[in-house]
């Protein structure tokens, strides 16, 4: 099982490597999406996917996503502890984990190397790639890669994708 570890960890550090420069063809959570569908008999379901440079993204997108998703994106390396204290100060007053304190850093390694299924384990095999992620890509690369991988609604992934299929 250790070496299954280590072996998800080398490949996926790889591959940071790799996305360093080019593109990724598909993501995991894309895959999960594509599963999804067949097990859910889905015949419709379509992949819309269109990687777009950082440049060809309007920097007021650019900003409305930092903002709304990773305040201190520019800030942190990968974990933003400022927000990890809020929530958790949240959850004892609350009683329950009232929301996540996901950076972007975090949730790009998410969709390029996991599931949306919340698990403790998902958050642990988040643990050692958020870190190789900020020191393997600079931060405008992981904005792109990010911009351009996460999940925009049914089968929509990336902002190009998403606002063709949304806005014409």
């Amino acid at each position: 099982m250790l070496g299954v570890l280590f072996l998800f960890l080398f490949l996926s550090t790889l591959s940071l490597f790799y996305l360093r420069w080019f593109s990724p063809w598909i993501t995991t959570v894309q895959i999960q999406r594509q599963v999804e569908a067949w097990m859910e008999g889905e015949k419709d379901y379509k992949r819309q996917y269109r990687f777009v440079s950082l440049e060809r993204i309007p920097p007021v997108v650019r900003h409305a996503v930092i903002a709304a998703e990773d305040g201190r994106f520019y800030e942190h390396f990968g974990f933003d502890w400022q927000e990890v204290d809020k929530v958790l100060d949240e959850a004892r007053q609350e009683g329950k984990v009232p929301r996540g304190a996901s950076t972007i850093t975090q949730q790009l390694v998410k969709n390029l190397f996991l599931t949306t299924h919340r698990s403790a384990i998902r958050k642990i095999l988040e643990i050692p790639l958020v870190p190789v992620a900020e020191i393997v890509l600079p931060k405008e690369r992981i904005l792109e890669l990010y911009l351009n991988v996460v999940e925009w609604g049914p089968g929509v992934y990336g902002i190009e994708s998403a606002a063709r299929h949304h806005y014409g």
